[in-house]
């Protein structure tokens, strides 16, 4: 197999999203609220706990029968990854009512993410050696702004969202529609990614897949750099 080009999932695998305790402490500061520092690290672990924030932990705990069937399509839609995150917030008590969306609004903007270390050196990498690079993503809102933000955007071909289609992965089309505005047969396409499942769906397609950990962005600095001898 002659690798022609790499399709990267976004969250866990270019992109790590901030610590659950930070994201609530901005929040906090850009509202005008306030918390003791041991109820806000409290109410950070319980939202951690919930799988409030997107990009982060999966949920720890049981997910709420009202939103179970909404949390398994959640990525099809903007409207239904808003209602389920902002759900799962919503099992903890904050100081204000608003902040839950806040929460939300927060973990879409490029503030929030963090390139990991070896992102751009991978990146740029690749695309020197003329191989084509996407990004095939579960989720709720348009990741091209931390893209941008960072400098990463361009290295990247295009994106499959899987809110603009309403389809997600592990579905095989969501990767089929990212080779094709490529131009390239998925045979000759690596998936990289951290989710076994949803990620691994692309060698249904018959691409090939590779797999990083889904660890904090300074505990892997340099978890991408295989794809490079993947590649070669």
């Amino acid at each position: 197999m002659t690798i022609k080009g790499v399709l990267f999932d976004f969250s866990g695998t270019l992109f790590r999203i901030e610590s659950a305790e930070s994201w609530l402490r901005a929040v906090l500061a850009e509202t005008g609220h306030e918390l003791p520092e041991a109820e806000l690290a409290r109410k950070a672990r319980e939202l951690e706990s919930a799988g409030a924030l997107a990009g982060g932990a999966p949920p720890a705990l049981p997910v709420p029968a009202r939103l179970a069937a909404l949390w398994e399509v959640r990525d099809r839609s903007a409207e239904q990854h808003r209602a389920a995150y902002t759900g799962l917030s919503r099992t903890v008590s904050l100081p204000d009512p608003g902040l839950h969306d806040a929460l939300y609004d927060r973990h879409m903007t490029p503030a929030a993410w963090r390139p990991y270390p070896d992102a751009a050196e991978v990146l740029g990498a690749l695309r020197g050696r003329g191989l084509a690079v996407g990004v095939v993503s579960n989720i709720g809102w348009d990741l091209r702004p931390a893209f941008r933000e960072h400098g990463l955007d361009p290295y990247v071909g295009t994106y499959a969202l899987s809110y603009e289609h309403g389809i997600q992965k592990p579905d095989p089309r969501l990767f089929a529609i990212a080779c094709a505005a490529l131009g390239i047969a998925p045979e000759d396409t690596l998936m990289v990614g951290d989710d076994r499942r949803a990620d691994g769906g692309a060698a249904a397609l018959g691409c090939a897949v590779h797999f990083v950990d889904h660890l904090p962005a300074a505990d892997r600095p340099d978890g991408l750099r295989p794809v490079l001898d993947l590649t070669d």
